[in-house]
């Protein structure tokens, strides 16, 4: 597939690394792409993510997956306080808007050998979900509704606090 390259091994790497390696704190403060191993093969190609790999910044507590979206719907609206997430376009498209409270940024998922890094306080849309879509997500906490922010009134004024803290 595109990005991946094939290797006399069977094994390829992504062709981009998108990670910064300044700093060890740097390249996890931001929401960015994480290119997965893909191993391909003529029977079809492997992806993984474990915990243990050095491009996954946190240990995987939950994995769960949405499929089936209808058009025209969202999914996400909410923010967490904790919980790190790998979001990964399993099959199909769709779009990721976050929103630190300041300013968006809108990354496209259709590669499932790449994952979105997303850092807690970030609000996140899911939309734009293509016929046939499954959304995967590994996160960095088992399900506890206390990590959520769900109301948007409420994460403004959090984002506030935390954007006016860093000025």
């Amino acid at each position: 597939p595109p990005g991946c390259a094939s290797w006399h091994s069977r094994s390829c790497t992504p062709t981009t690394a998108n990670i910064s390696h300044d700093s060890p704190m740097e390249k996890y403060s931001e929401p960015h792409i994480i290119d997965l191993p893909c191993i391909r093969d003529p029977r079809g190609n492997l992806t993984f993510v474990q915990n243990g790999d050095s491009r996954l910044p946190f240990d995987i507590a939950r994995v769960y997956w949405t499929y089936d979206v209808p058009a025209g719907e969202e999914r996400g609206s909410h923010a967490h306080h904790q919980g790190q997430e790998l979001i990964v376009a399993l099959s199909g498209s769709f779009n990721v808007e976050l929103f630190d409270g300041v300013a968006t940024r809108t990354f496209t998922l259709n590669r499932p050998f790449q994952g979105l890094y997303v850092p807690p306080g970030l609000w996140r849309t899911l939309d734009n979900f293509s016929s046939g879509s499954v959304c995967m997500v590994l996160t960095s906490v088992p399900y506890d509704e206390a990590d959520y922010i769900r109301d948007y009134d409420e994460f403004i004024a959090l984002s506030l606090g935390k954007n006016k803290d860093k000025e």
